[in-house]
């Protein structure tokens, strides 16, 4: 279908003329890069929106391309500013410093950004920048669906994070060095685990053919082992800070990790982690709002006679998801008689492998809905059993 492309310029002039009498302002766009960033300006009303190029980071700059924005598009400078860009590797201190100078800023997940579905489009930083401003402009026109804004955490429960995602990436490392060092072992034809005393059992260890082990290997082996070792001690020390953390700072964070504790089956690790990544920073309405938060909500598929379903979306905290479908395992275990273990046995335990693959995600999100229930309103799960004490 051939689109007359000046039909299609009077309809999108008409739909800011629109957006324009709703809000007054500049728009303004960011398309960033490690060494460049693109700006893109727009009064709402305008068609064609101006360009800047600046370098990275170059914070001064933007603030004299947005006088420069105000003038060119005839705004006094008690007009605000409205200003979005893609969330990833800068994080959110463009926002922070944005939100500063008192600009309306809006982090958007990049993922719902729409683009052409032709095979081949053509994509540049420029053409980026302006479809980004025009999703904008509609975005505050009150089409809100145009932009999935991010929630922004603020600094401090930014920093809150950092100690389990450290404590995961050193769990990863001492999973690679204990692989590696088995499987280095396995082509001599070695099968053994790696204990504490590996270095002690190195030396009496025989190859395929009875002989020792080659020096080089050997040499090899012990640095492995030495590296895992390292990883180990700092994450003995990390587990250590966690829990005099939890014992000494009294902060409403705190707080919840330690009430999560107090239901069977949840212990450190995941209540820490439902805490930082989720519940003691994100204010939920809704038990919507919270399997979309995880990434656990149903993708259906309808068109005509065709219904199916997808999976899950997959769009939301991964750490958490995966943790959550985790402790799903641990609650049938632990918490047996509770409605939700009940619940699951019902409709799923009798099945096979894969539905009860399914079946455990579907646990975890409503396993997630009744933790932030009971953290927010102190209504415990129903059937499920409490500590006596937590450890």
């Amino acid at each position: 279908m051939i689109v007359d492309h000046q039909a299609a310029q009077e309809m999108k002039l008409t739909s800011r003329r629109q957006n324009s009498e709703k809000w007054m302002g500049l728009f303004l766009a960011f398309e960033l890069s490690q060494k460049k960033w693109k700006l893109g300006f727009n009064d709402g009303k305008s068609l064609n929106w101006r360009e800047v190029t600046i370098e990275a980071q170059d914070l001064e700059r933007v603030k004299r391309e947005i006088e420069k924005a105000r003038q060119r598009f005839g705004l006094g400078p008690a007009v605000e500013v409205k200003s979005c860009y893609e969330s990833g590797r800068e994080g959110f201190w463009l926002h922070r410093w944005l939100v500063q100078e008192g600009i309306d800023n809006v982090v958007v997940d990049a993922a719902s950004i729409e683009v052409n579905r032709r095979s081949r489009r053509a994509k540049t930083d420029r053409l980026d920048v302006g479809k980004l401003l025009d999703q904008l402009i509609a975005y505050w026109g009150g089409n809100h669906r145009k932009l999935t804004v991010v929630n922004v955490p603020s600094a401090e429960a930014e920093d809150g994070r950092q100690l389990h995602r450290e404590m995961e990436i050193l769990k990863h490392e001492r999973t690679q060095h204990r692989t590696r060092i088995q499987s280095l072992l396995f082509t001599q034809g070695v099968a053994t685990s790696v204990s504490g005393r590996f270095l002690e059992r190195l030396d009496p260890l025989r190859i395929w053919n009875g002989d020792p082990i080659p020096p080089e290997m050997k040499a090899r082996l012990v640095r492995e082992y030495q590296r895992l070792q390292l990883v180990e001690a700092e994450l003995a020390e990390l587990t250590k800070y966690q829990r005099q953390q939890l014992r000494k700072t009294a902060t409403p964070a705190m707080e919840k990790v330690k009430l999560l504790q107090t239901l069977c089956g949840i212990a450190m690790n995941s209540s820490w982690m439902f805490v930082m990544e989720l519940f003691g920073w994100r204010d939920f309405r809704n038990r919507r709002q919270v399997g979309a938060a995880m990434g656990a909500t149903p993708v259906p598929y309808q068109s005509g006679d065709s219904h199916r379903e997808q999976g899950i979306s997959r769009s939301g905290n991964r750490r958490v998801r995966s943790m959550a479908v985790e402790i799903a395992w641990c609650w049938l275990r632990f918490q047996p008689d509770s409605h939700l273990s009940q619940w699951y046995r019902r409709r799923f335990g009798h099945g096979g492998k894969r539905l009860r693959r399914i079946g455990i995600v579907a646990l975890a999100r409503r396993l997630m809905i009744d933790l932030w229930r009971y953290l927010e309103n102190g209504t415990v799960p129903q059937g499920a059993k409490l500590k006596v004490q937590i450890p």
